[in-house]
Formats: C-alpha cells, structure tokens, sequence
C-alpha cells in the first residue's frame, strides 16, 4: 500500500513465507512465487512490469523493491539521527538498543545497524 513502509512489509512477509515448507523446495523459491501476492495496486502492476523470468533470485527482487519504494532519499534522510546515536547517561543498554532500534527499522541493513549501534555505546 503506498502508505506501508517497505522494509515491514518485507519483514512481515518473509516472516510468513517463513512458516510454509515444502520438501525440496529452496525458501527463495516459495518467497518469489509468492510474492505477487503480497502486493496490490501500483506494487504488483511494477512487479508483474518485469518479463518473465528477469527477476531470478529473491535478493534481486529485494533490490529493486527496496530501490522502487524505499529510494536513497529517504535513507539519506533517516542516516542523521542514527549516525548520531549516542547512550544516554541515565538510559540502561537494552533501553539504547530499543530506542536505537526504532531509529532505524526503516533506514538501514541489520550490518549497518549493529555497527553504529556498536559504536554509540559508552565505553
């Protein structure tokens, strides 16, 4: 939807591609063939824009998806507050963790992440 973030939507998701198994089948290839299904409207007519097989590998359609509604502008935007990140004096770990946490679900990969967040911490 044009109002759903796209990095939940992907966790979301993966999460329930994640409780189908099927004997033999590669988890990348129940979440592209599912896929389609986890769109609507202008999502899946720029899904199904691509020809036939273009989009071979689960982390190809992951790209684009992310690069079509989560564009660099927006991740540039986001960067500031969680370059910044910092623990706060009287703040516990797990409070900075989950504070740091929400900064940055819609922003940036889970590497990144751990790295800055790693990096905030006071020694």
């Amino acid at each position: 939807m044009p109002n759903e973030d796209p990095y939940a939507h992907l966790a979301t998701y993966i999460e329930i591609c994640n409780t189908v198994k099927i004997a033999s089948v590669p988890e990348d290839a129940i979440r592209l063939s599912l896929f389609s299904f986890s769109l609507f409207g202008e999502a899946k007519r720029w899904l199904h824009s691509f020809k036939g097989n273009s989009l071979k590998t689960w982390d190809e359609v992951v790209e684009k998806f992310l690069k079509k509604y989560f564009p660099e502008s927006k991740t540039a935007e986001g960067k500031a507050p969680i370059s910044s990140f910092h623990q706060f004096l009287d703040e516990s770990l797990s409070e900075a963790l989950e504070r740091f946490y929400s900064l940055l679900r819609k922003t940036l990969s889970e590497p990144i992440q751990l790295n800055i967040f790693i990096d905030g911490l006071r020694p």
